[in-house]
Protein backbone atom coordinates (compact mmCIF):
# COMPACT_ATOMS: atom_id res chain seq x y z
CA UNK A 1 0.00 0.00 0.00
CA UNK A 2 1.33 3.85 -0.96
CA UNK A 3 1.91 5.87 1.72
CA UNK A 4 -0.66 8.73 0.70
CA UNK A 5 0.71 11.04 3.44
CA UNK A 6 2.49 12.98 0.83
CA UNK A 7 -0.12 13.39 -1.60
CA UNK A 8 -1.74 17.70 -0.91
CA UNK A 9 -5.12 16.50 -0.76
CA UNK A 10 -4.85 13.80 2.10
CA UNK A 11 -3.04 16.97 3.78
CA UNK A 12 -5.44 19.05 3.17
CA UNK A 13 -8.28 16.61 4.28
CA UNK A 14 -6.33 16.15 7.61
CA UNK A 15 -6.64 19.98 8.09
CA UNK A 16 -10.06 20.06 6.81
CA UNK A 17 -11.11 16.95 9.48
CA UNK A 18 -9.29 18.88 12.26
CA UNK A 19 -11.02 22.02 11.46
CA UNK A 20 -14.55 20.26 11.22
CA UNK A 21 -13.47 19.28 15.01
CA UNK A 22 -13.24 22.37 15.79
CA UNK A 23 -16.10 23.51 14.34
CA UNK A 24 -18.38 20.61 15.90
CA UNK A 25 -16.99 21.21 19.70
CA UNK A 26 -17.63 25.29 18.91
CA UNK A 27 -21.36 24.03 17.79
CA UNK A 28 -20.99 25.93 14.48
CA UNK A 29 -23.83 24.14 12.34
CA UNK A 30 -22.63 26.46 8.96
CA UNK A 31 -19.24 25.73 9.32
CA UNK A 32 -19.67 22.32 10.25
CA UNK A 33 -21.74 21.92 6.89
CA UNK A 34 -19.56 23.32 4.93
CA UNK A 35 -16.59 21.74 5.87
CA UNK A 36 -18.48 17.78 5.71
CA UNK A 37 -18.91 19.01 1.94
CA UNK A 38 -15.73 20.28 1.21
CA UNK A 39 -14.05 16.73 2.32
CA UNK A 40 -16.97 15.07 0.23
CA UNK A 41 -16.50 17.40 -2.53
CA UNK A 42 -12.51 15.89 -2.50
CA UNK A 43 -13.37 12.51 -1.80
CA UNK A 44 -15.56 13.01 -5.03
CA UNK A 45 -12.65 14.22 -7.24
CA UNK A 46 -10.58 11.42 -6.19
CA UNK A 47 -12.74 8.93 -6.99
CA UNK A 48 -11.85 6.82 -10.80
CA UNK A 49 -14.99 6.73 -13.66
CA UNK A 50 -17.05 3.98 -13.21
CA UNK A 51 -16.18 0.97 -15.57
CA UNK A 52 -18.79 0.39 -18.59
CA UNK A 53 -19.51 -3.29 -18.10
CA UNK A 54 -22.64 -4.40 -15.97
CA UNK A 55 -22.51 -4.61 -12.25
CA UNK A 56 -24.14 -8.52 -12.84
CA UNK A 57 -20.97 -8.78 -15.01
CA UNK A 58 -18.58 -8.12 -12.35
CA UNK A 59 -17.26 -10.77 -10.72
CA UNK A 60 -14.94 -10.16 -7.96
CA UNK A 61 -12.82 -13.07 -5.61
CA UNK A 62 -12.87 -11.85 -1.88
CA UNK A 63 -9.80 -11.62 0.00
CA UNK A 64 -7.87 -10.78 -3.37
CA UNK A 65 -8.34 -6.95 -3.09
CA UNK A 66 -9.95 -6.74 -6.51
CA UNK A 67 -12.77 -4.95 -5.55
CA UNK A 68 -10.26 -2.03 -4.53
CA UNK A 69 -9.81 0.90 -6.75
CA UNK A 70 -7.15 2.94 -6.46
CA UNK A 71 -8.22 6.34 -5.78
CA UNK A 72 -6.87 9.50 -8.35
CA UNK A 73 -3.87 11.33 -6.68
CA UNK A 74 -5.22 15.32 -7.45
CA UNK A 75 -2.22 17.70 -8.14
CA UNK A 76 -2.22 21.27 -5.96
CA UNK A 77 -3.62 22.73 -8.96
CA UNK A 78 -6.17 20.17 -9.73
CA UNK A 79 -7.48 20.70 -5.77
CA UNK A 80 -7.26 24.94 -6.08
CA UNK A 81 -9.54 24.01 -9.48
CA UNK A 82 -12.19 22.22 -6.93
CA UNK A 83 -11.53 25.02 -4.07
CA UNK A 84 -12.47 27.70 -6.94
CA UNK A 85 -14.95 26.46 -8.61
CA UNK A 86 -16.69 26.03 -5.19
CA UNK A 87 -16.21 29.29 -4.45
CA UNK A 88 -17.54 30.56 -7.65
CA UNK A 89 -20.88 28.19 -7.99
CA UNK A 90 -21.74 30.21 -4.03
CA UNK A 91 -20.85 33.28 -5.27
CA UNK A 92 -23.67 32.98 -8.22
CA UNK A 93 -25.84 31.73 -5.77
CA UNK A 94 -25.26 34.65 -3.54
CA UNK A 95 -25.62 37.01 -6.02
CA UNK A 96 -29.46 35.32 -7.47
CA UNK A 97 -30.56 34.95 -3.54
CA UNK A 98 -29.85 38.80 -3.51
CA UNK A 99 -31.15 39.50 -6.58
CA UNK A 100 -34.37 38.15 -5.31
CA UNK A 101 -34.23 39.88 -2.19
CA UNK A 102 -33.12 37.14 0.39
CA UNK A 103 -30.19 38.41 2.09
CA UNK A 104 -30.11 36.26 4.76
CA UNK A 105 -29.06 33.58 2.21
CA UNK A 106 -26.89 35.29 0.21
CA UNK A 107 -24.63 36.59 3.42
CA UNK A 108 -24.72 33.46 4.44
CA UNK A 109 -23.03 31.27 1.12
CA UNK A 110 -20.91 34.61 1.34
CA UNK A 111 -19.46 33.72 4.46
CA UNK A 112 -18.84 30.17 3.11
CA UNK A 113 -16.74 31.63 0.79
CA UNK A 114 -14.29 33.42 2.37
CA UNK A 115 -14.31 29.71 4.57
CA UNK A 116 -13.27 28.04 1.44
CA UNK A 117 -10.75 31.09 0.88
CA UNK A 118 -8.84 30.03 3.70
CA UNK A 119 -7.96 26.81 1.97
CA UNK A 120 -6.89 28.11 -1.45
CA UNK A 121 -3.89 29.67 -1.59
CA UNK A 122 -1.81 26.29 0.46
CA UNK A 123 -1.76 28.44 3.87
CA UNK A 124 -4.09 26.20 5.27
CA UNK A 125 -2.11 23.36 4.72
CA UNK A 126 1.34 24.61 5.69
CA UNK A 127 2.50 22.88 9.04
Amino acid sequence: MMDTSTFPVETLKTHLRGDLAAAMKRRDKAETALLRQLVAALDNAEAVPAREESASLVRHVFGTGTSEAERRHLTEDDIRALLKWEMDDRTKAAAEFARLGVESRAAALTAEVELIRRYVGGEARRG
